[in-house]
């Protein structure tokens, strides 16, 4: 059986730059939220911060329109369109067909520029924008639904189920805060331009002037960047919002609140919140070394070791300070080696409690050496497999 070594080194040698806090800070409870649904997190970790009924199924109404701006910049990155496509306006999407809702204000036979009809759908709420869009896209409504449901499949959103283009209530359409969370970070990694147009406060279409419902864009105690609000009898009022404080970015949603003005305060409740008492750094960086290990058999005799993936770590302010990490290596590695081939495993701890665990990887690949220096190695480690049973028999 292979032996295992422990190497636990004080945090700031893996990244001295933290500061630490000499004052001990209270993390108080999460605020109560007056919401059918809600949850706060942070973008970077994806660590929840407070959360109320964050799985359970709701009506969306125009938080739906997320996920067709989502499509929207998809098919941008596949090339499959741009913002400076024109795009005819059918019947079916024709403002007088939704009355008593949010629109953009088309008629048919327009012909729409996509980055236009993004703001109708974005700033505006258009519900027959959103149509448009979708025939566009896909030929049908129909068709686009399908596109939609199955992006919510593929980034994980269980509880989310999609049956029009725009979110208006009707049987079988539900999503959860969590698969709202998980929808909005993904914007932001994945089609950063259109999750831009969230920020716009105005647009101005068929010389009617609509303003951005997101009243949080407004408020200079926050730096809200996005995102977007909704409504239904069924869903009540909802918002999904994204704010950065330095390096910190948060996303936040509230679902079901009673008014416009309560769907803002929640937010605000819990945006402040995290600000507030939380803060997130990044520990590890992907491809850059955090040590090395001895290499066996192999054509050099050391192996840098990283991790996949940017680790970052969401804490409550003071506990930087008492943060470890500790990094345990196989003691034995063989060549070959592949690069990205696990070789052990880096904990993250606060008062030895654990709070990030990742896989240490190979940084490189490391090649059988020639046959005098792997015959050398399987020497060396006969003696040090001999000196290890000796001393442990010893110690008995």
């Amino acid at each position: 059986m292979k032996n295992n070594k422990l190497i636990t080194v004080g945090f700031s040698v893996l990244i001295a730059t933290l500061p630490i806090t000499g004052l001990a800070q209270l993390v108080p409870a999460a605020p109560e939220i007056a919401a059918k649904g809600y949850v706060l997190m942070d973008y970077h970790s994806g660590k929840i911060l407070a959360s109320g009924n964050v799985d359970q199924p709701m009506a969306p109404a125009s938080l739906a329109k997320m996920m067709t701006a989502y499509v929207i910049g998809q098919e941008i990155n596949n090339g499959r369109l741009s913002l400076d496509d024109e795009v005819v306006v059918g019947e079916s999407a024709w403002s007088v067909k939704f009355p008593d809702s949010s629109k953009m204000f088309i008629q048919p036979g327009d012909t729409i520029a996509v980055s236009n009809l993004a703001r109708g759908i974005m700033v505006q709420s258009g519900n027959d924008a959103s149509v448009a869009m979708a025939e566009h896209i896909a030929g049908s409504e129909g068709a686009f639904v399908s596109l939609m449901n199955s992006w919510a499949k593929s980034l994980g959103m269980t509880n989310t189920r999609y049956i029009n283009a725009h979110g208006l209530d009707g049987e079988g359409i539900a999503t959860s805060p969590r698969d709202m969370a998980t929808l909005l970070t993904r914007m932001i990694q994945d089609t950063p331009d259109i999750y831009s147009i969230y920020k716009e406060k105005s647009f101005t279409w068929n010389d009617i002037t609509q303003y951005n419902r997101n009243k949080l864009l407004w408020d200079r105690s926050l730096n809200v960047d996005g995102a977007k609000t909704g409504y239904t009898p069924e869903a009540g009022y909802s918002l999904t919002t994204s704010a950065t404080d330095g390096r910190m970015r948060l996303v936040s949603v509230v679902m079901g609140t009673s008014s416009q003005q309560a769907r803002v305060a929640e937010t605000r409740k819990l945006l402040n919140y995290g600000f507030r008492f939380y803060d997130t750094k990044p520990v590890a960086v992907s491809g850059e070394a955090l040590g090395t290990e001895t290499v066996w058999l192999g054509e050099s005799d050391e192996l840098e070791y990283s991790v996949a993936d940017d680790i970052y770590l969401t804490l409550p302010k003071s506990d930087y300070g008492k943060l470890t990490v500790s990094y345990k290596l196989e003691n034995a590695i063989i060549a070959p080696v592949k690069q990205g081939e696990k070789i052990g495993t880096v904990t993250w701890s606060v008062d030895e409690d654990i709070v990030r665990e990742a896989p240490l990887i190979a940084s490189k690949a490391v090649e059988p050496g020639s046959w005098y220096k792997r015959l050398m190695d399987m020497v060396k480690l006969k003696i040090k497999s001999l000196l290890t049973s000796l001393f442990d028999f010893i110690g008995r």
